[in-house]
């Protein structure tokens, strides 16, 4: 046998229904940082024709803040920040670390949280799930080590497999030999990318035999962050991945299991060129103070603010006051007012429940960079104050908007959908295309207007939620859409005008 130590993992854990030759098995392909507008028949030919013969989501949908381990965390558990608790790419934690944010891109931070805290995340996972069914959920990814260890952090009902590491453990050597050694990083990332592939392709489809499988592409997000949207080597990135989504549906159809093979392409969030002047940290610093150990008393771990000395509501008035004046602060948000409220605890600010941030992780205060809809000198719309050359991680329409394309057995053919979906959503669908139930901390909805036989979408209504400071210079408004009774973010926007 190719791989002995491999096999008799997988006999272990497998079930005679993943065996069956009649059931549809899941691959999700998350393309980190995909915006809509760059599936075009010119730069991905095949992602293109995929949702040709498909359905392509119009109005999809990543969860604010829209950084990468938020939605990966999203993505497994179908819910919410304020429900999996995963609140960054940078968290703060005092259990673990009670001066300083976390990287949350590294596996090390992710598992030293699971040990402080007893569980990393605060909701049961799509790999917990599986597992209690007798299914089996396949990662694999050529993303940080971070983002990969969300997709199966427990190991449960399967594996995952990662450019530098392999779990279970036990699985590593045979990993190895059929994949040959990792590629170094590179910019555009193709080398680690296509090895994600071939994971699926040569140990998930030959060996494993998962129900579900979630791979994640570290391309467009790597080479963009770097160049910015629409450069040269970024397009480039686009055709690179795009060949590998043709790769992988060559090899389905040969090996006579494309028609038993739902694909799902998506993207953890959108992505904007950026312009500057949004430096949260040097904007809070002169309300920090220092404690009796010298350190400061303010934490600002990405987008949020944490006042570590316990609860102090005239300094969060302050701070608040002091960014609602800056031009480069977009939305900012605090606690609710009351509960259920929309309304922020400080005047002019929306509440952490309109953002499903209400977490018993939060901070103080939440803070996303100012946007435009202006150009960039390539012609992609969307610009945020944010520092760097591009990325992600605001309200903004062009970094909450991202890309759902969905093509096999269960989907809708030749169709495109309006009705508003989230990353939070896949999950619950997937579930309900294995005939496993949801668990009860899911808020994402079955996407039923996708599926061949699934019921048309509920009527969509759009609203909007307002709010000013007592003296109208700073509004802040949060568009929202609802359809049944899920409710997605849309962006928010501000106005600010000078007073007496």
């Amino acid at each position: 046998m190719r791989f002995p130590v491999l096999a008799s993992v997988i006999l272990a854990l497998a079930s005679p229904l993943a065996q069956s030759p009649e059931k549809h098995t899941q691959l999700v392909i998350v393309v980190d940082g995909l915006r809509p507008d760059y599936v075009t028949p010119e730069v991905m030919p095949r992602l293109y024709r995929l949702g040709q013969r498909g359905i392509v989501f119009r109005a999809h949908h990543s969860v604010f803040p829209t950084v990468t381990r938020v939605n990966a965390s999203s993505f497994v558990t179908g819910t919410y920040p304020e429900t999996h608790g995963l609140l960054g790419n940078t968290i703060y934690i005092p259990s673990v670390e009670p001066v300083r944010g976390l990287d949350t891109g590294e596996r090390g931070n992710l598992e030293r949280v699971a040990r402080a805290e007893g569980r990393l995340l605060t909701a049961p996972t799509l790999g917990e799930l599986l597992q209690r069914g007798g299914m089996k959920l396949l990662g694999v990814s050529s993303g940080s080590t971070g983002s990969a260890f969300l997709l199966n952090h427990t190991v449960s009902g399967g594996a995952l497999i990662h450019t530098d590491y392999t779990l279970p453990q036990s699985m590593g050597a045979d990993v190895a030999s059929a994949l040959g050694p990792p590629p170094a990083h590179a910019t555009p990332n193709d080398a680690q990318n296509q090895r994600a592939v071939d994971a699926y392709l040569k140990v998930g489809l030959d060996t494993i035999h998962p129900d579900v499988t979630l791979m994640w592409l570290n391309d467009p997000d790597g080479t963009a962050h770097e160049y910015g949207i629409g450069a040269a080597l970024t397009r480039t990135s686009l055709s690179l991945v795009d060949g590998g989504i043709g790769r992988i549906e060559d090899t389905l159809r040969t090996k006579g299991l494309l028609d038993r093979t739902n694909i799902i392409v998506t993207s953890d969030h959108g992505f904007s060129t950026h312009t500057g002047g949004f430096t949260l940290e040097s904007f809070v610093e002169p309300f920090a103070k220092s404690m009796a150990d010298g350190t400061k008393d303010v934490v600002v771990a990405e987008g949020a603010v944490y006042l570590r000395g316990g609860p102090d509501p005239a300094r969060v008035n302050a701070i608040v006051a002091a960014l609602q004046k800056r031009p480069e602060v977009g939305a900012i948000f605090t606690r609710p007012a009351a509960n259920g409220s929309r309304e922020g605890l400080v005047p002019g600010t929306l509440s952490f429940d309109v953002a499903r941030w209400n977490h018993p992780r939060s901070g103080d205060i939440l803070v996303s960079a100012n946007w435009t809809d202006k150009t960039n000198a390539a012609g992609f719309a969307g610009t945020t104050t944010q520092t760097g050359v591009a990325g992600h991680g605001t309200s903004s329409p062009f970094d909450i908007h991202n890309t759902l394309i969905a093509a096999g057995p269960d989907f809708r053919e030749r169709a495109t959908s309006d009705a508003p979906t989230s990353n939070v959503d896949i999950a619950p669908t997937l579930l309900r295309l294995l005939g496993l139930p949801t668990a009860p901390s899911m808020t994402g909805r079955v996407i039923e207007e996708g599926l061949r036989n699934g019921r048309p979408a509920p009527a969509v209504t759009r609203s909007t939620e307002t709010v000013r400071t007592p003296d109208g210079s700073y509004v802040l408004s949060a568009r929202i859409t609802t359809v049944g009774g899920s409710r997605y973010l849309d962006s928010t926007s501000v106005t600010r005008s000078k007073r007496p």
